[in-house]
């Protein structure tokens, strides 16, 4: 990542204090990190400028669970693109399946593996901000990517 651009924004939701505090530790060094215990609030956060780069979830939570947030975040045009990775105790592979039909672009389980988590986070930082630069060529160029 440049030196000179800002840290990449995380929002961390998950409403266990306990691993909000590990991972906040955990990236922190390398990320801006902002957390949100509630669905409610991660999805204001979401919308609030400047924006995170990426969103690790839990899928359960108290009140709004993961799954609705998620599925929130893709329905609204201005938080549509922030990839979301879940990161959560569930380990079904129709919880997984489910998590990536809502528009999830990782999954991890909990317990977690820090190095892991910090590769997983940065690469999926990485192809977020290559997606937008290609976004913004190709509307300067005033061409489509082909599927």
């Amino acid at each position: 990542m440049d030196k000179k651009s800002p840290k990449p924004r995380v929002l961390i939701v998950d409403d266990e204090r306990f691993y909000s505090e590990v991972l906040e530790n955990l990236l922190s060094p390398q990320f801006e990190i902002d957390v949100a215990g509630t669905g409610e609030l991660a999805l204001a956060k979401a919308q609030t400028e400047p924006q995170p780069d990426l969103i690790l979830l839990d899928i359960m939570m108290n009140g709004m669970d993961g799954y609705e947030v998620c599925r929130r975040l893709k329905q609204n045009a201005q938080t549509r693109d922030i990839p979301v990775i879940f990161l959560t105790v569930k380990r079904d592979i129709d919880d997984e399946v489910r998590g990536f039909n809502l528009g999830a672009v990782d999954y991890i389980t909990k317990p977690m593996s820090p190095p892991i988590v910090r590769a997983r986070v940065r690469n999926h930082i990485e192809l977020g901000r290559l997606k937008k630069r290609l976004i913004e060529c190709e509307k300067r160029c005033g061409k489509k990517n082909v599927d």
